[in-house]
């Protein structure tokens, strides 16, 4: 086929269709431009709504309340089960598909979920505990309470759920092929969670008791009775990155213990003005080391001089 290798400005062929074809795309492009409707300018909102700075909420008592605003942290531990993997304190994260995501200005649901190395609240990290059954604002979360946890992403308007439901062959995690976990905006009793204790021989004395802030907790489904997992060796490409996989299944080892990686914390915000979140700031020496210390130096405060001898022990 013949083709017209000249430019619109040389008066050869159809250079006038040429020309109003290139007005046409330039029309579009700038009508796209004032409605917010270029993929740059989706790109932008979606990164500015997700990494929005957000607040925690401040534990008084040292206790989780319905109501409070906190991330969801598996603590860092050595993954066995492959070298490869993701060190750190991994947050829960919500993560909507790249793609579908340029193509509309809302979430997707259901909406997906990772587990990323920060430890900065942002609109994408930051869950609020919400009542399940009747349950007040303010009142202390206990353990064996239900408990829903919701994420605005970011957005105004809208909350999401965090649920999980039975695996079927058309519906499991991308990676591990277990239960799925993800967020949805339909109420539903596969939305509860409750919060148990991680040693099994006194989970049963600690039914009822408040659940404190920023100490190792399990998260059970109510629903499937499976536990919040993440998976450290298992990479997800994500739209921020490589980020581990997170799934509803109970890892146990030998002794019939859940294994770390189905440990959480429900970390709050910090009081201090340096720091967001508790987690940042420098945790105290151990009660040993300061045994160890004090038997090894009984007088901190008597000093010699350099260059002083010792006295002779008398005779």
């Amino acid at each position: 086929m013949a083709q017209n290798l000249y430019g619109p400005g040389v008066r050869m062929g159809n250079w006038n269709e040429d020309v109003y074809l290139e007005e046409e795309l330039m029309k579009d492009f700038l009508a796209k431009r004032d409605k917010g409707q270029l993929l740059i300018q989706r790109n932008r909102r979606l990164k500015e709504n997700l990494l929005r700075p957000m607040q925690l909420s401040i534990s008084e008592d040292g206790y989780i309340h319905y109501g409070d605003k906190v991330m969801l942290v598996n603590p860092d531990h050595h993954e066995t089960e492959a070298d490869l993997f993701l060190g750190g304190d991994l947050s829960l994260c919500m993560t909507p598909d790249e793609i579908k995501a340029h193509l509309s200005d809302e979430l997707e649901v259901p909406c997906g979920l990772s587990a990323a190395p920060t430890k900065i609240p942002v609109g994408r990290n930051t869950f609020t505990i919400l009542c399940a059954a009747g349950e007040t604002i303010g009142q202390v979360l206990r353990y064996g309470q239900n408990f829903r946890l919701g994420i605005a992403g970011g957005f105004a308007g809208r909350m999401l759920y965090l649920s999980s439901d039975h695996r079927t062959l058309m519906r499991s995690s991308k990676r591990s092929w277990l239960q799925e976990a993800y967020l949805t905006d339909e109420d539903s009793y596969l939305n509860c969670w409750q919060a148990a204790f991680p040693d099994p021989q006194l989970r049963l004395e600690y039914e009822g008791f408040p659940v404190p802030a920023n100490a190792k907790i399990l998260i059970h489904h109510c629903h499937t009775n499976r536990g919040l997992v993440a998976h450290r060796h298992l990479f997800l490409s994500t739209y921020f990155g490589k980020e581990a996989e997170v799934a509803a299944h109970t890892y146990l080892d030998s002794h019939r213990v859940e294994k770390l990686k189905n440990h959480w914390m429900l970390v709050t915000g910090s009081p201090r003005k340096d720091s967001s979140t508790l987690l940042a700031l420098p945790k105290p020496p151990a009660e040993d080391t300061r045994a160890l210390e004090q038997a090894a130096d009984p007088h901190p405060g008597a000093r010699s001089a350099p260059g002083a001898r010792a006295c002779p022990p008398p005779m």
